[in-house]
């Protein structure tokens, strides 16, 4: 009978359940109703957990990681392979030249701001300015991540798949939602203890007809948070208003942030950070920041 209970859709397994325990004068019955509930449950979250794994599995198979060979990206390159060989690396920051900055030596502003809020907290940065979720995917593919262990990776990517001027088409959104789901498949092979942090793509206040686009892709990668190992953070609302319009200060030119969107970001990460790490450390073993390098003439 246990066995035949367990097909039973769950809602009317429980409505069974209520008619039918108080007729029951041993255990069996209870025994069975747990077990069946337990089942049902765990069936579904594999379900859905396989549903979700095909998604990135499909992405890394679609999504077509891309090297930039302009001299400076080379160098870069290399410059963040000596730097995973570095210190001790428990926060890993990966993106763009929006999150760059704020972890590089040639924007000390943005430099004293990070360290103010992440010392203790062995982060490194390990973004490119530049760099679409292509190049990410790249740079993620070729060394980046070997031999590390964070136990927290945060992402910012995408805004660079975006046109700089007019809306974006669907294929468009199809290809930042999918390039991040590619990055996501890295760093769950590569470093499968990780929580990721996937922070949304931020608003652009320089093109404002992009705002439906980037809804549309922050949606998406809403969804692919499940609160533990994956977390989802959108702090648009923080950046512009609800016309969109760019709230004072907090960009330097309507793309990048300037110091008051990073303390709005720090803000939204430290709970996490928090959760994951507990308290900062007085000591920092990050490896040293780094900046733009000069090419050899």
């Amino acid at each position: 009978m246990g066995s035949d209970l367990c097909v039973l859709n769950f809602s009317i397994f429980r409505r069974y359940a209520i008619l039918h325990a108080s007729r029951w004068r041993h255990s069996t019955f209870v025994l069975v109703a747990i077990g069946c509930v337990v089942s049902y449950a765990h069936a579904r979250d594999d379900a859905e957990s396989r549903a979700v794994a095909q998604q990135f599995i499909e992405a890394r198979d679609r999504h077509k990681p891309v090297e930039r060979t302009d001299p400076v990206s080379v160098i870069v390159h290399e410059q963040l392979l000596a730097k995973a060989k570095q210190g001790k690396i428990d926060v890993y920051f990966e993106g763009d030249s929006i999150t760059r900055r704020w972890g590089a030596t040639d924007y000390p502003e943005y430099l004293a701001h990070w360290r103010s809020h992440f010392h203790g907290r062995n982060a490194a940065d390990f973004a490119w300015g530049g760099d679409t979720t292509h190049n990410i995917l790249w740079r993620l593919r070729n060394g980046e991540l070997e031999g590390l262990q964070p136990k927290v990776v945060v992402l910012q990517a995408g805004t660079n798949n975006l046109p700089w001027n007019g809306p974006a088409s669907d294929a468009t959104v199809e290809d930042v939602v999918t390039g991040i789901k590619a990055i996501i498949y890295e760093f769950r092979t590569q470093v499968p203890d990780a929580v990721i942090v996937l922070t949304a793509v931020f608003a652009r206040p320089q093109n404002p007809e992009l705002a439906p686009a980037i809804a549309a892709i922050n949606k998406q990668l809403s969804e692919l948070a499940d609160g533990k190992r994956i977390r989802f953070v959108n702090i648009n609302d923080r950046l512009v208003d609800d016309d969109d319009k760019p709230r004072p200060g907090v960009f330097s030119d309507g793309l990048h942030l300037a110091v008051p969107g990073y303390e709005a970001w720090a803000k939204a990460l430290q709970p996490i950070l928090q959760d994951v790490l507990g308290p900062p450390r007085e000591q920092d073993q990050a490896p040293p920041p780094t900046g733009i390098p000069q090419v050899p003439k």
